[in-house]
């Protein structure tokens, strides 16, 4: 009985990469219907979660939390601005920063989004521990791929 062929390592199927793109693309749409009624698009919300962590940011110190630059950043920043979400100001410490605080409905909205993990973790159909596994090993895949060093890590 003859072996059964293995695919080819060039196979679209077979790429790691591939499947991490389809899952980016699935979990961002799956975001959608929940943030729609918050006003809000996946980048944006992303940009909530970490002012709702830490308030009274730099433009450079939110960018560094979301891996994103500042010519990316700063147009999600105005619309959050004009939506009445967040302000920005330059600091009086040193007028090259702008500062990021959440304004009142900025820091109301995280009340209204506080149900969407548990709502995105009944979507995927994963128990708890697989969710937070996955999770885990992604951001290890991230770090060992990343080309620069992450803070707090040792050489």
């Amino acid at each position: 009985m003859p072996a059964a062929a293995m695919p080819s390592p060039l196979h679209l199927d077979q790429q790691l990469c591939f499947a991490l793109y389809n899952a980016s693309r699935a979990m961002t749409a799956a975001y959608r219907p929940l943030l729609e009624p918050l006003g809000l698009t996946y980048p944006q919300y992303i940009a909530m979660l970490a002012l709702w962590q830490r308030d009274h940011v730099s433009v450079g110190e939110l960018g560094e939390a979301l891996l994103l630059d500042s010519g990316t950043l700063t147009p999600l920043l105005k619309r959050l601005e004009q939506a009445g979400l967040v302000s920005r100001r330059r600091r009086r410490s040193d007028e090259r920063e702008v500062e990021i605080a959440l304004t009142a409905a900025g820091r109301a909205l995280r009340r209204r989004a506080a149900g969407i993990p548990e709502r995105m973790l009944c979507r995927t159909g994963m128990a708890p521990a697989d969710f937070i596994r996955l999770r885990d090993a992604l951001g290890a895949l991230a770090a060992r791929l990343s080309p620069r060093p992450l803070q707090g890590a040792t050489p």
